[in-house]
Order: structure tokens, then C-alpha cells, then sequence
């Protein structure tokens, strides 16, 4: 049984190295030979395979989510070098190590540290921080004021109040936080906190985030308050928000209608989500070939629509297996949260997946015209610093989740078989 265990670990880095084989040498072949692909796919395959060996090594916990979400690194970084070797591809390499780097950090503070559940306060206080700090000092980026800059470096710290805004609806819906504050129950000072962060998104006009937020405390709302009453009424507050905003913001107007018709603007408003549609449509079934198609095309490819750039030049089977991808992970991390013990680890790996689920749903529907479309990344695979960083930092709180409740389960069994043997003996 553990030779064959031993074999089933084995399996996802055998196709993690086959696909960073076959994707860089397709890349090098289609890209003019270039050994700067050589070199960031060699660099790459080493930084997944060092990670890989120490969470075996170690006995991290789960040991598929991992391989799953290198390989959706790879096709990122495949699409990036694509695009632009030198400002897209060297850099999303630098923030991989960088993200590597955060998972394992990421996973020894939330292991080691065992009073997450009692710092509703802190998650909140730091994430109205954040979103205050963002709306005095921030940097203007299409259209959204939700970036900071320091020196030279730029970051979103709504990619960060993510996981702060989950980790304190963790608290409340987990009965870990009970004690009202005054008279006011838990329940409705998230209530509270939900629509004032909601409402810093609207100021800093990120659309995305607050799809993502709203989401996960609909998801959260579902799964852990018996009140359908409260979630109806969430449920109502947010579709005439919707409407209002519809009604009085021109610019999710502007969004609304290029959605149902991009192409009465296709040279304008509509000019990014009707290239995206020809741009996958290109690609048929099994795409142009890596290095053949015309993703450039695309504004904000490397970003937004990272997908449709995946869909023209892998095929529609190479977006399906992006999906695929995703739903394997969010599998991997449902049955982490269904299998765990401890109700805060428990809710806060469900946020956690919601989390990657609802961004996965919200930016692939967005580039294939099924919803309107929103300015946000695509886990794993898009460009962006603090979006690959976060990611991986989040999956290491979920690696963390995993590795506790193996290692308590381990300690229960070894526990029992002393029991049994003391028994036995005393028996004899």
C-alpha cells in the first residue's frame, strides 16, 4: 500500500515535468529558438520541483494541490513569454520565487500560530487600513484607484484584504467570535464591515473585488446561517444596489452594454471583449500553435484576458483544461474543509475556495461574454505580482489546514495502536 501511495505522489510531478518540457520546447520552437525560453522554463522547473520535494519531504499535507496550481503557472508563464519575454516573462518568474517564497511563510505562520480564531478586530481594522491608506494615497490604473505605489514597486491591497475579509467572516460564522460587541450580535457587525468595505470598493471603483467579497459572504451565508430570512435580504440589498448603480453610474452603463452588444461599439467600448471572442474563435478546438496566434491584439491581455490569449493559441481544449484545473483544486480544497476538525480551519478553507472558484468564474465568463465583464486576475496564471503572491500565500494557509489535520490524525492513530497494544499485552 505505500509503494503505491509512494507511486500516486510521484504521478503529479511526472506530468508537471512532462507539460514544462513540452510547453517551453513547443515555445522554443514557435518563439525563433530563443535559449531565454530554455532558461526560464529550466528556471522554472527547478523552483516547482525544490517546492514540491520539501512539502513530500516535510509531510506538508496534501500533496496534489500544489502540482495542480504549478501547472497552471506554467501555462501562464508559457502565454507570458509569448507575449513578451523580457517584460512579462522574466518578471512573472521573479514573482513565482516570490510567491514560493510567501506559500512557505504563509504555511509556518498559520500552522505555528494557533489563536487565529480570536482576531476578528485585527482583520477588520488592518482591512479598513488598507482601503483607506489605497483611497487617500492610490494610483488611478484603468479607471480603478485601487493601487499603491512605493518606490518603485506597485501592489493591489484588495488582493490582500481578501484574505483578511475571509479570515474575519471565519470568526463569526465558525461560533469562534459569540460575544456581542454592546448589544450588537457578531452576525450583524459583519453585516456591517461586509457593506463598508463593499462601499470603499465602489469609491476605488473595483468592480471585481466586490463580486468576489459579495460572493463569498453569500457562499458563507449559505453554508453556516440557518436564517434564510438574512440571506434573502442580502440577497434583495444587493440586486437593487445593482439596479441602482445601473441606473445612476455610467460607467457600469457602459460595462452593462457592452456586454449585451459589444459590437455597436466594436471600435471603442467594445473593442476588447469582441477581440477576445474573435480570438478564441480563431483558435478552434486545439488553437493557431504556441507562437502563432495574435494575442497582442488583446488589451490588457497579460492581465484581464489571459484566457482568450490560452483559447487562440491552445485551443478550446486548452482553456477546458485551465477549468479542469480549477475544478480540481477547489475539489482538493473542499474535501480539506469537509475532512478538517477545527471549525475555523474549516470555514476559512471554504472562503479560501470560494475565493479562487468565484475569481476563476467571474474573469472566464467575463472574456466569453457570459457576464459582464470585471478587471480582475486570473489565480495562477495572469501576470501580476501581488495577484500570483497572494495566491500562492492563500494556498499555503490551505497547505497549513491540511498538514494539522493529517498530523493530528496520524497522532489519534498512533495514540489508538499504543492503546490496542497496551491492551494486548495486558490480556497476555
Amino acid at each position: 500500500m505505500s509503494k503505491i501511495k509512494g507511486q500516486n505522489y510521484k504521478r503529479p510531478a511526472f506530468l508537471l515535468i512532462l507539460m514544462n518540457l513540452l510547453g517551453f520546447g513547443l515555445l522554443y520552437v514557435g518563439g525563433g529558438y530563443n535559449i531565454n525560453i530554455i532558461y526560464i522554463g529550466g528556471g522554472l522547473l527547478g523552483l516547482f520541483i525544490l517546492m514540491y520535494s520539501i512539502i513530500i519531504l516535510c509531510r506538508m499535507g496534501d500533496k496534489f494541490i500544489v502540482p495542480m496550481a504549478c501547472m497552471l503557472i506554467t501555462m501562464g508563464v508559457i502565454l507570458l513569454c509569448r507575449i513578451d519575454i523580457a517584460k512579462y516573462g522574466v518578471k512573472q518568474i521573479v514573482w513565482v520565487a516570490v510567491g514560493i517564497a510567501a506559500f512557505f511563510i504563509a504555511y509556518a505562520v498559520y500552522y505555528n500560530f494557533p489563536k487565529w480564531d480570536r482576531l476578528w478586530y485585527v482583520y477588520a481594522a488592518v482591512g479598513t487600513l488598507l482601503f483607506v491608506t489605497t483611497l487617500v494615497f492610490g494610483t488611478r490604473i484603468n479607471g480603478s484607484k485601487n493601487w499603491l505605489n512605493i518606490g518603485s514597486f506597485a501592489f493591489q491591497p484588495s488582493e490582500v484584504t481578501k484574505i483578511l475579509y475571509v479570515m474575519f467572516l471565519s470568526c463569526c460564522f465558525s461560533k469562534a467570535w459569540t460575544k456581542p460587541i454592546g448589544k450588537i450580535k457578531p452576525k450583524l457587525i459583519t453585516l456591517f464591515v461586509t457593506y463598508m468595505f463593499i462601499g470603499f470598493l465602489v469609491l476605488q471603483r473595483d468592480w471585481g473585488t466586490i463580486l468576489v467579497l459579495f460572493s463569498i459572504y453569500i457562499f458563507m451565508i449559505y453554508v453556516y446561517d440557518e436564517d434564510y430570512r438574512f440571506l434573502l435580504f442580502n440577497i434583495a440589498s444587493a440586486s437593487i444596489t445593482a439596479v441602482l448603480g445601473y441606473k445612476f453610474l455610467h460607467h457600469i452603463q457602459v460595462r452593462v452594454n457592452t456586454w449585451l452588444n459589444p459590437w455597436a461599439d466594436i471600435s471603442n467600448t467594445g473593442y476588447q471583449i469582441t477581440q477576445s471572442l474573435f480570438a478564441i474563435a480563431s483558435g478552434g478546438y486545439f488553437g493557431r500553435g504556441i507562437g502563432n496566434g495574435s494575442p497582442t491584439y488583446i488589451p490588457e491581455v497579460q492581465t484581464d484576458f489571459i484566457f482568450a490569449a490560452v483559447c487562440e493559441e491552445m485551443g478550446v481544449f486548452g482553456g477546458a483544461a485551465i477549468i479542469i484545473l480549477f475544478f480540481l483544486i477547489s475539489y482538493r480544497c473542499f474535501k480539506i474543509a469537509i475532512s478538517t476538525r477545527d471549525p475555523f480551519d474549516k470555514a476559512l478553507t471554504f472562503g479560501l475556495t470560494i475565493m479562487f472558484a468565484v475569481q476563476t468564474f467571474i474573469i472566464v465568463g467575463g472574456v466569453t461574454k457570459m457576464i459582464p465583464l470585471t478587471g480582475i486576475t486570473l489565480p495562477f496564471v495572469s501576470y501580476g505580482g501581488t495577484s500570483i503572491v497572494v495566491s500562492l500565500g492563500s494556498l499555503g494557509i490551505i497547505q497549513a489546514v491540511s498538514a494539522k489535520d493529517e498530523r493530528g490524525r496520524i497522532r489519534e492513530e498512533d495514540s489508538e495502536a499504543k492503546h490496542m497494544q497496551g491492551v494486548s499485552d495486558d490480556a497476555e
